[in-house]
């Protein structure tokens, strides 16, 4: 059998291919590293909720851990821990002390920029790192129904004729349902005797009571007394009435209720995010992996479920855009605090 030999110039040839492709191969697995160093979580993650068990902020964490493991969002487990000592201060003194933690997630309201204003915490707003907005709770004016007013304008000029004995009950004092009294205060030029209980269940409980003459609550905490026929609502502080379809007393439902602007009182416009932050010195990789998370979990059916069954509206901010917001909305509060007389000064 004869052999045959390659002529000198393919040996050549085929050897610089040779070279060529192990080259590239080494580039290829060069690149495998760079791709897999897209950050994700290497142990179990917690979510630190500044708030106790069964309120609106643990009820959102727990939906957004739901959420994740249903649809295998995550390959490591999610824990949900309470931390609500303080009006939530707890929780974001707690993530203060995980600087740099990316498995540290904490979930909160607008209370982390505002509680620095009022009370002496154990952190700055600098000790966290903002990663989304993912909710907004909606306020109504609601009254019990024995109550005299039929309208929002009936119950101010109640208020003006009172002249400050209209107890109007509220969650915790110079938290988000005080600072909407004093917000309606100011525009109406009424005043009331705000009355704080210690949450928006027992507020609830009170006013379908008659012990107060109204409250501010989101409609999710007075829902069950609207069913009942114990409480009605006036109007909703959002330039737009509520889209909800649902019928939840003698035919009368959310988009039946008036805006405050319709209902001719103020504010026009009063809503509490529910915010996601990491603590601080966290990498943007590492903060870009929960954004990107987060994003997927508001595109689940589950999370658009747990919006409507609380009629609560999509405040979807990350990144600059949620920054900003911070800033105005942390600026315009702190001369609104001043004016009040609540301002306080960190130690």
């Amino acid at each position: 059998m004869t052999h045959r030999t390659a002529a000198p110039d393919a040996v050549s040839r085929f050897r610089a291919s040779r070279r060529l492709l192990l080259l590239g191969g080494g580039a290829a697995l060069l690149a495998r590293p760079a791709l897999a160093q897209a950050w994700q979580p290497a142990r179990p993650v917690e979510f630190i909720v500044a708030a106790g068990p069964g309120g609106g902020t643990d009820q959102f964490a727990r939906i957004v851990q739901s959420i994740i493991q249903k649809h295998n969002l995550m390959r490591t487990p999610v824990i949900v821990t309470n931390k609500g000592g303080g009006a939530g201060t707890e929780a974001f003194v707690y993530g203060r002390g995980a600087a740099g933690d990316p498995h540290k997630v904490v979930f909160g309201t607008n209370n982390v920029w505002l509680m620095p204003l009022v009370t002496r915490v154990g952190y700055g707003l600098s000790d966290l790192r903002p990663v989304a907005s993912m909710a907004a709770d909606e306020f109504i004016l609601w009254t019990h129904t024995d109550a005299p007013f039929r309208t929002a304008k009936d119950l101010v000029e109640a208020a003006r004729e009172r002249q400050g004995a209209f107890r109007m009950g509220g969650s915790q004092a110079r938290d988000t349902d005080h600072i909407l009294t004093k917000l309606i205060e100011r525009a109406t030029g009424v005043t009331f005797t705000y009355v704080p209980f210690r949450s928006g269940g027992e507020v609830a409980v009170q006013l379908a009571g008659g012990h107060v003459d109204a409250n501010t609550n989101n409609p999710a905490e007075n829902i069950g007394q609207w069913r009942a026929g114990r409480v009605r609502p006036l109007c909703v502080f959002n330039t737009q009435r509520l889209t909800l379809p649902e019928k939840v007393h003698n035919g009368v439902g959310w988009s039946d209720i008036p805006t405050a602007t319709e209902a001719g009182i103020g504010p026009a416009e009063f809503r509490m995010p529910r915010t996601v932050w990491l603590p601080a010195r966290t990498t943007d990789a590492q903060a870009q992996f929960w954004t990107q998370l987060l994003a997927r979990v508001r595109e689940t059916p589950e999370w658009k479920a747990w919006l409507e069954s609380g009629s609560q509206g999509d405040l979807w901010q990350t990144g600059a855009e949620l920054a900003e917001f911070i800033r105005r909305d942390e600026a315009t509060n702190r001369e609104h605090f001043r004016e009040y007389g609540w301002l306080v000064e960190q130690g």
